[in-house]
């Protein structure tokens, strides 16, 4: 199935509003913001599919005003499902100078013999927000699919004012890399990971924060490091979907969105 997604925000009285919407089956988009006065759109993707199936290809295209902020809620877990062929995805982001977008995904669940590509790119101006975070399982693990899938492929670049600054690649083919040697999972099943750019954040005291958040965390491996810009990546490891989920919305929660350097109230 081919399916198109567009958004496109304006900024008025103060406001990010929804300026235009357009999506095809099946997709769907319902705004849930409840505050009409904040500042911070949010809005929900939401699907009548089951999850993505064999020979899905996804467009989705967000385009963020000058001085607007967007939260992209999702709305369950996806789950990749047997394909014989494979799965595509591509999403561009667009940011105008002083736009903040925030967006952590539920995890993504492969199920046996599923072949998935995505491919985001991000484009900054100027003073942008940019919270964006990605899990990834070893597919059911409660019924004893654990790493059966095929092959999963995400590729993410982000350019500010049209200059690559971070190109993230995860390719995961299981059949062929044992995802137990070193430098690979080393018997963690699911991955996480957060890349927070900001100019003018202080990233020495949100890295401090951040860390207070995880170190409370059980059975998970914490990694951060500084962006080549402004900013933090943070990588974890862990045995649960949930927990890695719970630690990323936790850390959106801390981190100033867009220029009211407030924090964000990062909820489901």
């Amino acid at each position: 199935m081919m399916a198109e997604l567009y958004i496109q925000t304006a900024r008025i009285n103060e406001t990010t509003s929804l300026k235009k919407c357009y999506c095809t089956t099946p997709f769907k988009v319902a705004n849930i913001t409840e505050d009409k006065k904040d500042s911070i759109l949010r809005l929900m993707l939401m699907s009548s599919s089951p999850g993505i199936l064999d020979g899905d290809a996804y467009n989705i295209k967000i385009d963020l005003a000058k001085n607007c902020s967007l939260q992209l809620h999702t709305q369950s877990y996806q789950r990749l499902f047997t394909m014989k062929e494979q799965a595509t995805q591509k999403m561009e982001i667009q940011l105008a100078e002083g736009a903040s977008f925030c967006f952590i995904p539920h995890p993504a669940v492969p199920h046996e013999q599923s072949n998935f590509t995505a491919r985001n790119k991000i484009f900054l101006s100027n003073n942008c927000n940019l919270i964006f975070g990605e899990i990834l399982t070893c597919g059911r693990k409660l019924n004893g699919e654990v790493f059966l899938f095929s092959k999963y492929h995400c590729i993410t670049e982000i350019f500010m004012n049209d200059k690559l600054i971070i190109k993230e690649n995860l390719l995961m083919q299981p059949s062929l890399i044992d995802v137990n040697n070193i430098g690979q999972l080393q018997g963690f099943t699911h991955q996480a990971s957060l890349i927070y750019l900001d100019e003018y954040a202080d990233v020495k005291r949100i890295q401090a924060t951040i860390m207070e958040i995880l170190v409370v965390q059980k059975d998970i491996s914490i990694g951060i490091t500084a962006a080549p810009v402004n900013g933090l990546i943070v990588r974890l490891l862990g045995q649960k979907a949930e927990q890695l989920f719970d630690c990323l919305k936790m850390i959106a929660g801390c981190l100033p969105q867009s220029n009211q350097q407030k924090m964000t109230a990062y909820a489901i």
